[in-house]
């Protein structure tokens, strides 16, 4: 029986992407901070486990735990919605820490047992947000950005092994916890001078008519894990979609 590890499972993208392989015969290990089951199915083919993709230990515990592994998904990471000006660089160098440095060590972490037995398949989320530059998430989209780059270099060392690495991209998700969390995560507030950019900016994520559901970024990832031919980026959502389209990109 096939076993993925995802991390981030606490809500939203991470919860669907447990629900979608374990309705499909996987062995699910979901991983969070805090562990709880709140949200997630019940099923005895899933095991949760305590996991801070910014530490080494809790990152070298959790790996040993869960036993080889058919496929890693690394989809913990943090928002933020606000201007260069207004984001305090303790937060950027957080949302980093978690977002890039945190994709890196998983996937460091896991690479050595998916090398030796010459398969397996590895998953990092991204964003959407990266296909076009937007206000208010320079940070954030710096730090996805970053996440793009070192998946696409590493997928060619990967394949060596063969180990295949791809990356899905969601659009926007303003509903989700993800989205909400993003928004409070601005710190200070937003600098005078750019509160009417950034309100309307917000106002008009909110009223988009295409947005990214949950189970949009489950089946991508369904399709990243299981087909072999899947592109290296695949889209997540009905505007992920369209901006892939203006980008020049196929998702086929």
């Amino acid at each position: 029986m096939p076993r993925i590890l995802v991390t981030g499972t606490s809500s939203g993208f991470g919860q669907a992407i447990v629900a979608h392989f374990l309705d499909r015969g996987w062995e699910v290990v979901a991983t969070m901070r805090n562990p709880s089951p709140e949200g997630l199915p019940v099923s005895d083919k899933l095991r949760l486990l305590p996991l801070d993709v910014t530490d080494t230990d809790s990152i070298a515990a959790a790996i040993a735990e869960a036993g080889p592994l058919d496929a890693l998904v690394n989809n913990a990471g943090v928002g933020m919605l606000n201007v260069l000006e207004g984001a305090e660089m303790a937060r950027a160098r957080e949302l980093f820490e978690t977002n890039v440095l945190g994709t890196l060590a998983m996937t460091r972490a896991v690479m050595p047992g998916m090398r030796n037995r010459r398969r397996g398949v590895i998953v990092n989320i991204s964003s959407s947000v990266t296909l076009r530059p937007l206000p208010a998430l320079s940070v954030y989209s710096a730090s996805k950005a970053a996440v793009n780059a070192f998946t696409e270099s590493f997928a060619l060392e990967a394949a060596e092994f063969g180990v295949r690495t791809r990356l899905v991209l969601p659009g926007s998700a303003p509903e989700t916890s993800f989205g909400r969390n993003a928004v409070a995560r601005m710190g200070v507030e937003v600098p005078e001078a750019y509160g009417h950019f950034v309100q309307a900016y917000f106002q008009s994520l909110q009223s988009a008519t295409e947005k990214t559901q949950a189970r949009d970024v489950a089946l991508a990832v369904w399709r990243a894990v299981t087909d072999e031919s899947a592109p290296m980026k695949l889209p997540a959502g009905a505007d992920a979609e369209t901006w892939f389209r203006e980008a020049g990109l196929s998702a086929a």
